[in-house]
């Protein structure tokens, strides 16, 4: 151990801090600047390293990261502001890539896409760095997942159960409540540890979500980062990545872990724009190639690991409610489920608005009992028989009597309407959930 009067150091910490030094920079210049992209001769970097463009007539410094080559060059995409860059700027390596700091003392901090405290506190009480680009955990080591993840959503605990370390997509046009639910889940949870991440969100939604839907509770247990709409698209793509190294720093550690991302669908639009500067030839209806190879890299990596679990909420905002949508479809096929939010359900004062007919979790066969999924079968039997008939039931065209089971269905619609439905502020414990579903259905349905 090497002591001094502040701190003590350990012998490995210094080797791996000489072996991070680079004695000698490697330095290269811009030689042009076209949309995003920078052009630079030199330095001797490797796809995803980290440079730093110096700008000694404007007294500037941008961080960029090597995305490509052409004809000799490097293609650098800025993870700042471009303003004072200009031609024979100084390019320097770094020699590593983007990391982010960990530790138990970002709990209640909000941090940017490069993981820099935003929120005013202070300075970050950091216990290590890792990269930010990971692999995903061996798919013969990660555990089975058999333990329910209690979110505290009524409609999701009983008829959407979520698992333990299960990845769900949050399907949704905009303005149907997601924010809001995140949000209560964020509250309720089960987790020690809850992950958000907003990015491409509004500027004016994010001091919303924390002190509005987040609330002091919730916010005391999560880490947050923030990658506007207005930042770099590759900060936007980095803030998904880092949340997810944090997510999976807090899982090793042996956590129960709740990542939730808001929206995946910007995420991909953020990627679209960087394969599109770098030439990239579009694809479905203009996403690139590498949209559709970043999602699963990124998103197979929550889940279970060998000790602590990720549990994965990731929203989709899709486009003119187009539930299949190229962004909306890749996602589902990766994901263990999905919940649908209806712009329908919304505009009738019904929230959340899950349609619970719509949603599915491919792990509900391992969550619920025997008789739990018997009684889930059993309404959402008489929630589909109601839209089957709805419309002749609404303009009063459907004789009472003459199917016993429309009769059952009409009459208990109601009573399950009100179940779906759920305060911001109301608290729904599973056993009350099962003990009410119960009670709503304790009367056998008749056959036609």
């Amino acid at each position: 151990m090497i002591e001094s009067p502040t701190n003590v150091i350990a012998l490995p910490q210094l080797i791996e801090r000489a072996r991070a030094t680079r004695v000698v920079q490697s330095r290269g210049r811009v030689v042009q600047l076209i949309g995003l992209v920078i052009e630079s001769q030199g330095p001797a970097a490797a796809v995803g390293e980290l440079v730093r463009i110096e700008s000694p007539r404007h007294d500037t410094e941008t961080l960029a990261e090597v995305v490509g080559f052409r004809n000799h060059h490097l293609l650098l995409m800025p993870l700042g502001d471009i303003h004072g860059i200009h031609v024979g700027s100084e390019v320097v390596a770094t020699g590593r890539p983007l990391q982010c700091p960990v530790g138990r003392g970002l709990l209640g901090r909000v941090l940017d896409g490069l993981g820099r405290p935003m929120d005013g506190g202070g300075p970050l009480a950091v216990e290590d760095w890792v990269p930010v680009r990971n692999s995903p955990p061996h798919p013969l080591k990660r555990q089975r997942i058999h333990q329910p993840f209690t979110t505290g959503i009524r409609a999701i605990d009983t008829f959407v159960p979520c698992g333990r370390g299960q990845r769900l997509g949050i399907f949704a046009g905009s303005g149907v409540g997601k924010s809001t639910l995140l949000g209560m889940i964020a509250r309720r949870a089960e987790a020690d540890v809850n992950v958000i991440a907003l990015i491409g969100e509004r500027g004016r939604e994010v001091r919303e979500f924390l002190e509005r839907d987040l609330e002091d509770d919730g916010r005391r247990k999560s880490v947050v980062v923030v990658a506007t709409s207005n930042d770099p698209a590759l900060a936007r793509v980095k803030g998904a990545f880092l949340a997810m190294a944090l997510a999976e720093y807090f899982r090793d550690s042996g956590h129960n872990v709740l990542l939730m991302m808001d929206s995946v669908t910007r995420l991909a639009m953020a990627q679209r724009e960087i394969g599109l500067a770098v030439g990239e030839p579009p694809a479905t209806r203009g996403y690139t190639p590498s949209v559709f190879s970043m999602l699963p890299q990124l998103l197979e990596r929550a889940g279970m690991g060998e000790h602590g679990s990720i549990t994965g909420l990731f929203t989709v905002l899709v486009e003119a409610d187009d539930m299949n949508d190229p962004i909306a479809d890749a996602a589902r096929a990766i994901l263990d489920g999905h919940i649908v939010l209806t712009r329908e359900l919304a505009t009738q004062n019904h929230y959340p608005a899950i349609d619970v007919l719509e949603s599915v979790s491919r792990l509900s066969r391992d969550l619920h009992t025997a008789e739990q999924r018997e009684l889930v079968a059993r309404a959402r039997d008489l929630l589909a028989t109601y839209r089957r008939h709805q419309d002749l039931i609404t303009i009063g065209a459907y004789p009472p009597g003459t199917n016993a089971a429309v009769d059952e269905a009409v009459r208990l619609h109601e009573p399950l309407r009100r179940f779906l439905r759920q305060r911001v502020d109301e608290e729904a414990p599973p056993a009350a959930g099962w003990a009410a579903l119960v009670e709503i259905l304790k009367q056998p349905v008749a056959k036609s």
